[in-house]
């Protein structure tokens, strides 16, 4: 998987600076990124600070590891009753 170019604290940075009036231009430019990746940023963070971004990654991430085991505890069920029913 590719890491990210961008820290979670740059990027709010990025997002603080065109709050104050920096153009999203002279940013995309600034920082060498496009101007995709900072609207992409401003819908899924903005308005937030450190600790909600820190708070939303580990429930993505739990929520990712809870889904996993979901399918697998599924899968376990479907071959028990692909089982029973061979048995009967």
């Amino acid at each position: 998987m590719r890491t990210p170019r961008f820290s979670d604290s740059q990027i709010l940075a990025i997002l603080k600076q065109n709050e104050n009036g920096v153009a999203v231009q002279d940013l995309c430019r600034e920082h060498g990124m496009s101007s995709a990746s900072f609207y992409k940023w401003r819908a899924k963070f903005g308005g937030m600070d450190a600790s909600l971004m820190k708070e939303m990654k580990e429930l993505r991430a739990e929520n990712a590891r809870l889904k996993k085991m979901y399918a697998e505890e599924r899968l376990k069920a479907e071959i028990r009753q692909e089982a029973l029913e061979g048995k009967l």
